[in-house]
Formats: structure tokens, C-alpha cells, sequence
């Protein structure tokens, strides 16, 4: 996953910038179910995958529902409403390619809505394996929103993080479920 900018409209590539197609859209760590409210306010089609997790407790049974994927919701929009998705409270960006936002096709939409509707399936979502070099974000926790260069890959990973201004380096172990990779500009 890539990010860029909220300025530049990504859509030049799009094959008719007024047919509406998937996209994914990257939100805050938790916000997924209330973006998907907020959207479908405006009348934005907004999809979470969620799956149902049955929790017991001391006292009592609960089912509580997780998105499939942390930090995705999906929206199918045309090109005039991609500002719109955009300025929606705690959107961070498209997930893009490069410059591009990438469209989903239809059926893995599909694929999706099949699985979450299988109440017995296991499922377990794992993000790709960040590379030496990588620049990522922290989704979530108290280093929110910090960035920096993943420096070794292992089951947790090493961390680079460069604070330019004070003009020192950080060396960081974090669980790589709260990392997102982003495109950094050189």
C-alpha cells in the first residue's frame, strides 16, 4: 500500500472518470465502522468487510464484529466524488499505487462479501511482508502518525526512525500489524 498527497486527483488513468468503480480507501486504526456510517450519509456506496467473533466472558457470551482488513474501507465512487470521500473525518488517503489509486475489480469485491457471509470460517488476514528500506506510518498506539524507514524485517520489525530537527536517529522494535507502508518522496 502507497500513499501520496490529498492534492492531485489520481484519476487521470481511469479508463472514464464517471463510471464508478471500487477503491480502497486507508481510514484511522478503528474508525473503519464509522467511516462507512459517515460515507453512506452522503450517499457514497461504502463497503467493511466485517467478521463475527463470538468473546466469552465471565458473566456472558458476546458476538462482536472486527473488520477483515484494519484500516480499509472500500467505496465505489466515480471520479467526482473522490474529493468528497477524501474530506470525510478520519479518511487518511486513497490506497494507491505510485501516483495512482488502484480500482478493485468487481469480483474481488465479491470474494469478499462471499467469505465474511461464512460464519465457520477461520480467517486469517496477513498484511505483505515489509522490505529493508521501506519507508511505513504507525496506524495506531501511542507513536501514531510516526514515520520512518523499516530497517531489518523479521516477525516484528526494526524500526529507523530519523528526527531531522533534533538530529538524532531512533531504533525501534514494533509489531508489524501497526505498520502501513506509505511512498515517501525523495
Amino acid at each position: 500500500m502507497m500513499m501520496t498527497t490529498k492534492n492531485a486527483n489520481p484519476f487521470t488513468s481511469a479508463p472514464d472518470p464517471s463510471e464508478a468503480r471500487w477503491y480502497a480507501v486507508h481510514t484511522r486504526f478503528k474508525c473503519e465502522k464509522y467511516v462507512q456510517r459517515l460515507l453512506e450519509k452522503q450517499g457514497v456506496t461504502a463497503y467493511v468487510p466485517l467478521q463475527q467473533f463470538t468473546r466469552r466472558y465471565l458473566r456472558k457470551i458476546k458476538t462482536v464484529e472486527k473488520p477483515l482488513i484494519s484500516c480499509y474501507v472500500f467505496v465505489k465512487i466515480s471520479g467526482q466524488q473522490y474529493k468528497q470521500v477524501l474530506e470525510t473525518e478520519h479518511v487518511l488517503d486513497f490506497v494507491k499505487t505510485g501516483r495512482q489509486i488502484t480500482a478493485i475489480p468487481e469480483k474481488e469485491i465479491q470474494v469478499l462479501r462471499r467469505i465474511t457471509l461464512e460464519k465457520d470460517l477461520d480467517i486469517q488476514i496477513t498484511p505483505r511482508e515489509f522490505q529493508s528500506g521501506d519507508w511505513v506510518e504507525i496506524a495506531a498506539g501511542n507513536l501514531i502518525g510516526l514515520q520512518g524507514r523499516v530497517v531489518q524485517s523479521t516477525g516484528k520489525q526494526q524500526l529507523l526512525v530519523d528526527l531531522e530537527t533534533l538530529g538524532y536517529t531512533l531504533q525501534i522494535t514494533l509489531d508489524a500489524a501497526l505498520l502501513c507502508k506509505i511512498h515517501r518522496a525523495l
